[in-house]
């Protein structure tokens, strides 16, 4: 067995992840404007704040994306998996 394989636990991780239409707009959000706070993701989706700050801890906890703390502002950005799943989706939607 290649000792780069993920086992199935580290894909559930990631797959649960993206499990909710709200999680995947927001991927797929961060993919074509990277970094960009939880304000701008709530209202580009026009969502509640409370909310897309919930999505964004699950997304970075499954490790789609990276926070990076600025000031009093977070910044989004897509983690190497994130860029993955992002491609993944696009690809998936136009099947």
């Amino acid at each position: 067995m290649a000792k780069n394989l993920k086992t199935a636990k580290q894909m559930e991780r990631h797959f649960k992840g993206v499990a909710n239409h709200r999680r995947i707009d927001i991927l797929l959000l961060v993919s074509q404007n990277d970094s960009l706070t939880v304000e701008e993701i709530a209202n580009s989706l026009n969502c509640n704040f409370k909310t897309i700050s919930e999505h964004t801890r699950r997304l970075a906890h499954a490790g789609l994306i990276n926070k990076e703390y600025r000031g009093r502002s977070v910044i989004h950005t897509l983690s190497p998996y994130g860029k993955i799943f992002s491609s993944f989706l696009k690809t998936f939607r136009h099947s």
